[in-house]
C-alpha cells in the first residue's frame, strides 16, 4: 500500500488491512455476504460468526464514519436537489441490512438535513409504519419536510403497492400541519428508486 496507495489493493486485501485479518477471512466475508457495501452493512452479530467480534467491529465504525461524510453535504445544502448526494447516503447506512427498515431524514425550512431516524425495524420483507408517529417527531425535531426511505434486503428497489401506499397515508397525515413528503427512496442492494422520480407521489 505504501509504494501504490490503498487504490492498489483489490477488495479482499483493503478489507484485511481494515480489519486486521488474513486476506483468507476477508474473503470469506466477500464470499458470505456478497460485496463490500453488502460487508460492510451487514448486522454485527453476522459479521463476528464469520470474521470475529474485532472485525465486526471495525467494520460498523467504518460504516458510521462513511455515513457522517455523506450526511455533512446533507446538512449544509438543500437535499432536495442533490438527490445524488441523498441516494450515496441512503446506500452507505442501508445497503446490507438483513431486514426491511423504515427511516425518516427530517429536514428544516431550507431542505436541509436536521436528523435522520430508524421509525421502524421488522422482517425481511416489511417494517411497520405509522404515519402519525412520523408527524410527532416532524413536530418534535421542528422539521418543515422529511423524507422517507426503506430498504429492500431483496436487493430490489421496486416499490410496491403497499410502499405507495404507507408514502400516501403519511402524506395526508402531515398534510393539516403543512408537512411536505418530498420523497419516499427505496434502497435495494447498490441501487435506488425515487416514488417522487416514478411520478408516484401525488
Amino acid at each position: 500500500m505504501t509504494a501504490h496507495g490503498p487504490e492498489a489493493l483489490d477488495d479482499g486485501q483493503a478489507l484485511a488491512l481494515l480489519c486486521g485479518l488474513d486476506e483468507a477471512a476477508a474473503r470469506a466475508l466477500l464470499q458470505t455476504f456478497g460485496s463490500v457495501p453488502e460487508v460492510v452493512g451487514a448486522a454485527p452479530a453476522d459479521l463476528a460468526r464469520v470474521a470475529g467480534g474485532h472485525a465486526a467491529v471495525r467494520l460498523k465504525l467504518a460504516q458510521d464514519l462513511a455515513g457522517r461524510m455523506l450526511a455533512r453535504p446533507l446538512k449544509v445544502r438543500a437535499v432536495i436537489g442533490s438527490s445524488s448526494s441523498l441516494q450515496a447516503y441512503l446506500r452507505t447506512v442501508m445497503t446490507g441490512a438483513p431486514r426491511e427498515q423504515f427511516r425518516v431524514l427530517f429536514l428544516d425550512r431550507k431542505n436541509r438535513l436536521i436528523a435522520d431516524e430508524v421509525m421502524g425495524q421488522g422482517t425481511v420483507d416489511h417494517a411497520p409504519v405509522y404515519p402519525r408517529e412520523v408527524v410527532r417527531r416532524a413536530l418534535e425535531w421542528h422539521a418543515s419536510a422529511v423524507v422517507l426511505a426503506h430498504n429492500h434486503p431483496s436487493g430490489d428497489p421496486t416499490p410496491s403497492p403497499a410502499d405507495v401506499e404507507m408514502t400516501r397515508e403519511v402524506i395526508a397525515a402531515g398534510r393539516v400541519l403543512r408537512l411536505a413528503v418530498h420523497d419516499h427512496v427505496i434502497v435495494g442492494g447498490q441501487s435506488c428508486a425515487s416514488l417522487r422520480g416514478l411520478g408516484l407521489l401525488p
